[in-house]
């Protein structure tokens, strides 16, 4: 498995730094985020450092239907019930701060929604 050791999520799958695991197989590592935007916000990572979505190959098509799928069982188990977003931040421009592919699951009250 390939790491940055100066990325901040392969010191997470490494156990280097703590994180409120939720979710962990031999691909996919899934915790809480520490900056929440909702109630519920996970990160699901896969343990392998890939950048972003731009160097996705079809190589990693099961990888990424596996976040996809993985998503909302956890939201379920995690109570939400009402919706919940699933973003992908890609480079710079597209608002990528933590440059190992990531995917946001957000759920609970829309704290984003105009009152």
């Amino acid at each position: 498995m390939s790491a940055d050791p100066n990325c901040i999520f392969c010191k997470i799958v490494a156990g280097q730094i703590p994180a409120q695991k939720v979710f962990e197989d031999d691909e996919v590592l899934v915790f809480k985020d520490i900056q929440p935007w909702a109630p519920v916000h996970l990160l699901l990572i896969p343990k392998r450092h890939i950048v972003s979505m731009v160097d996705v190959t079809p190589a990693e098509q099961a990888l990424m239907g596996k976040l996809m799928v993985l998503a909302p069982k956890l939201m379920a188990e995690a109570g939400v019930t009402n919706g919940f977003r699933q973003v992908i931040n890609t480079g710079i421009d597209g608002g990528q701060e933590v440059f190992h592919l990531h995917m946001h699951a957000v759920g609970g009250p829309r704290p984003w929604a105009k009152a």
